[in-house]
């Protein structure tokens, strides 16, 4: 099978903030560990991230296009490639998030009137942008982590999927942890959705106060009396939240904003959101642990030196520092029922895909991307000492303070859970 080398696009600025956006400061140092947000020489013979030839899923997709075993329809409702592209990636239409913050090379066209659309599963993110000729993708390499491309919306063209480097300007900094990766800020935004850095940015992930979130996105969807920063823009709107609080919130659908018929579903929902924002960090976190194991195998030939990496990776699995949820959230598309549906189910039905949604994200707090691609490809070594500290966890041997949030009666679920439906772990489990 054929697979995608890199290739320089010639007249894009790369400012791929374009398809989860986020642009400066907010690092997440003291959330994740000491030097986590130090760059890794990915770029270095040892990683050799610009060499290495992508074998995601969109790789693999382009080369079925070209081998002719698949075809993508376009459209010419405005959509052009989009829902084809979706299909074929497997992405439900329902994980739609808006974004009409202008961070963006396309800035021009992104206005709370023209928000920007974003689709994701647990390996692609897709972006869209009205009146735009380019769709953007963001695919999770096993190895690489992300890499990204364009797809010209062009039906007199062959479609092909164009790798670009130039989005690592901001997808791989301090703010992705170093590798390239992902990231969702929220802050403040004028009536054009320009940002106002002078309030305040947050970077944002499962960890982030609910009231923190959103900054120029639109929420849709039920969160009770929990406040958040999405459906505002201007500085009248945002005083005004401080009188009456959630005046826009608890929204079904988004009508009063903007046309929404071009897009496939009228909402942003709430229940996607909070996903990608665990999703989006977990997917760095795997892809920095990757590196950093590859880099000292290499250099020392062991792995000692990140046992204080290896807890940290463990809190952030186990969403041992989750903002709580206060009030009850309910979606408005749908996407929550789907995404449970595609859980590893054990013989009691459970999976980590089970949504609460009344005191955390999760009924089980352990990540669903332990089942991922990326996760699996982790070096042996990596992943046996990982799944020993896991295991020590869950049964209770281990009882390190910063684990003793997670109760025993989810340790418990969370290990039988495991123990049937995660296919590589050690026979000790």
């Amino acid at each position: 099978m054929k697979a995608i080398r890199l290739f320089q696009h010639p007249c894009i600025l790369w400012v791929f903030a374009c398809l989860i956006p986020g642009l400066a400061s907010g690092v997440l140092a003291n959330d994740d560990f000491q030097g986590a947000t130090h760059m890794m020489p990915f770029e270095a013979e040892t990683i050799g991230y610009a060499q290495k030839i992508d074998t995601s899923r969109l790789a693999q997709l382009q080369a079925a296009i070209n081998e002719g075993q698949a075809i993508l329809e376009f459209k010419s409702d405005g959509l052009g490639y989009l829902i084809s592209l979706l299909h074929h990636l497997d992405i439900p239409t329902q994980s739609q998030v808006l974004v009409f913050s202008k961070t963006s090379s396309q800035r021009h066209r992104i206005a709370p009137a023209t928000p920007r659309a974003l689709f994701f599963n647990e390996h692609s993110y897709v972006g869209f942008v009205q009146g735009s000729n380019l769709l953007e993708i963001s695919a999770v390499d096993k190895d690489m982590g992300g890499v990204f491309y364009t797809l010209e919306q062009d039906p007199g063209k062959k479609p092909e999927f164009v790798r670009t480097d130039q989005c690592l300007e901001c997808h791989a900094s301090s703010k992705t942890m170093g590798v390239p990766g992902h990231l969702i800020r929220s802050f403040e935004v004028n009536e054009e959705g320009i940002v106002d850095l002078i309030t305040g940015t947050n970077q944002v992930n499962h960890r982030t106060p609910i009231e923190k979130r959103w900054g120029g996105w639109y929420v849709t969807g039920q969160h009770g009396k929990q406040t958040h920063r999405g459906n505002l823009f201007g500085k009248e709107a945002f005083i005004r939240q401080q009188t009456t609080p959630n005046y826009l919130g608890n929204l079904r659908d988004l009508k009063q904003f903007f046309d929404p018929s071009i897009y496939p579903h009228e909402t942003s929902d709430i229940v996607p959101l909070m996903i990608l924002e665990h999703q989006g960090h977990m997917h760095n976190f795997i892809t920095r642990m990757q590196y950093e194991a590859q880099i000292m195998l290499h250099s020392y030939g062991h792995l000692r030196y990140l046992r204080h990496k290896v807890d940290a990776f463990l809190r952030y699995l186990l969403f041992i520092d989750e903002a709580p949820i206060a009030d009850t959230i309910a979606d408005s598309s749908g996407f929550g029922s789907i995404f449970t549906e595609r859980g590893n189910k054990d013989s009691k039905g459970r999976s980590l895909r089970d949504l609460n949604l009344k005191t955390r994200l999760f009924e089980y707090p352990c990540s669903y991307l332990v089942y991922s691609e990326s996760f699996r490809a982790l070096p042996k070594r990596l992943k046996d000492e990982i799944y020993r500290k896991l295991w020590k966890i869950l049964t209770g041997e281990n009882n390190q303070k910063e684990f003793t949030s997670l109760t025993l009666k989810s340790r418990k679920a969370i290990h039988e859970i495991l123990k049937e439906t995660l296919p590589d772990l050690p026979t000790f489990w």
